[in-house]
């Protein structure tokens, strides 16, 4: 356990696929599932596949900036929020890159508008791959030598 890099309880991370270069994430052991911010959501059909077409404000605190992304729906599942609140939300599959890592995680789609962070790392993708900081943040960057970016 000792050879797996730290996390600090914030972190920056990249979504690739999603052409999401920076985005700062709430590193959350309390919630099994990562989720996404995504401000509206389209549902549509490619090749007899089930899709999601939806937009992202990836900027903390900010509205400006927005990227549309679509991607493969995986599942469709109930999901309980922090508050106690139930909503079925849509799951994807997406690479994250957090510093020099790279993985695969579930990332399931919900308004995450008034929350703190537009992102939140669930336990499930962090699992075999790192350990948390509670009292820290920006491990993964200033291990690197490198600022986050600004937002």
């Amino acid at each position: 356990m000792g050879d797996r890099p730290a996390l600090g309880w914030r972190e920056w991370l990249a979504l690739p696929e999603l052409d999401i270069t920076a985005i700062k994430a709430k590193v959350d052991t309390g919630a099994r599932t990562s989720a996404l911010h995504a401000f509206y959501l389209e549902p549509f059909s490619r090749e007899d596949a089930p899709w999601v077409r939806f937009g992202i404000h990836p900027r903390q605190g900010s509205a400006e900036q927005i990227v549309h992304c679509e991607a493969p729906v995986l599942d469709r599942r109930q999901v309980t929020d922090s508050g106690g609140h139930r909503e079925q939300r849509y799951v994807i599959e997406t690479l994250v890159a957090i510093g020099a890592h790279r993985f695969r995680a579930e990332v399931t789609l919900t308004d995450r508008e008034n929350m703190r962070f537009r992102m939140l790392l669930g336990r499930t993708a962090m699992r075999g791959r790192f350990t948390v900081d509670p009292g820290r943040s920006y491990l993964i960057g200033a291990r690197l030598g490198k600022k986050p970016p600004t937002p």
